[in-house]
């Protein structure tokens, strides 16, 4: 009999507290993502790692749940290409449309193969899924990584997920606006050969270097990032200035698709200004990696 009235309690509060579960989630999950973005990693140095392989098999056990984790963040961000592959289907015929503007339009193109714009149509679904799966494939990689960084690399590390994306697209977007309308007349009348443009051809050529160069224009975060947490400091990269131009010249050789010099300058002087721009971002990552962690302000009468 006692429990009657509990169980009539709990029946017509029921609503109630589900409309307060309701209210409260988002809440309860800022204040969980508020936590583990400050709260301190463990400390496992690399030597006890390597010998705890070999001798500790708790170390061990460690590391295959590491593996694990991996394993179902990669799931994740698979999970999430795969969706963002499938909503870009959506308006992959307007992006078709609008990559094809520089090469005269799809009236301009014959295809010869039955597949071939079947073909061209999965690789422009594929990238543009690619460019709206990103900052969700970043986040899961940073969740994998997080808890084994401190609070401030957390922070700057979920902040430098937009900030890939954005450069991501920019590069995209310098590659069509200023790539893409001076190499094509080139390559479309060299030696005053009219070519007859394949839509294969001319989006692997078009995406290839949308891609390629959108990558190209991650450096500066990644130099960022990786000068945070201590890997290399910017006056290395300040000296080797020379050596980097080399490299970008090669690197800008094999992405561009032409010999010709007005082409190849055209994105190794882009990489080259993106270099200069991570050595002040790298001088600016070591200053903050070097900054004190703010302290709790001690309480009085202690």
């Amino acid at each position: 009999m006692r429990s009657f009235p509990a169980k009539a309690w709990r029946a017509a509060s029921a609503p109630f507290r589900l409309i307060f579960n309701i209210l409260a989630f988002p809440f309860r999950q800022i204040a969980r993502m508020g936590h583990f973005l400050n709260v301190e990693p463990e400390e496992h140095p690399l030597g006890d790692v390597l010998t705890g392989v070999v001798t500790d098999k708790a170390v061990r056990e460690f590391i295959w749940t590491e593996v694990d984790t991996l394993r179902k963040h990669l799931l994740r961000a698979l999970i999430g290409l795969a969706l963002g592959v499938a909503i870009s289907f959506y308006f992959t015929q307007q992006i078709i449309e609008f990559l094809a503007v520089p090469g005269g339009g799809l009236q301009a193109m014959k295809a010869i193969e039955v597949t071939e714009s079947v073909g061209v149509f999965m690789r422009v679904a594929l990238l543009s899924g690619i460019a709206l799966a990103l900052p969700y494939i970043a986040f899961e990689l940073w969740l994998f990584a997080a808890p084994g960084l401190r609070p401030r690399e957390r922070k700057f590390g979920l902040i430098g997920i937009p900030a890939a994306t954005i450069l991501f697209l920019c590069g995209m977007a310098f590659s069509y606006s200023m790539l893409l309308p001076t190499a094509l007349p080139f390559l479309l009348n060299f030696m005053g050969i009219e070519a007859q443009l394949r839509p294969q051809s001319y989006f692997n050529f078009v995406t290839g270097l949308m891609f390629w160069i959108g990558i190209a224009f991650e450096f500066p975060l990644v130099i960022f990032v990786i000068t945070f947490m201590g890997f290399i400091k910017p006056k290395v990269l300040a000296s080797q200035w020379r050596l980097a131009i080399v490299i970008i010249a090669v690197l800008s050789a094999a992405i561009t698709p032409t010999v010709d010099p007005v082409n190849m300058a055209l994105v190794m002087g882009p990489m080259s200004l993106l270099y200069f721009i991570s050595i002040g971002l790298s001088f600016i990552a070591y200053a903050l990696r070097n900054k004190p962690e703010p302290r709790a302000a001690p309480v009085e009468g202690e």
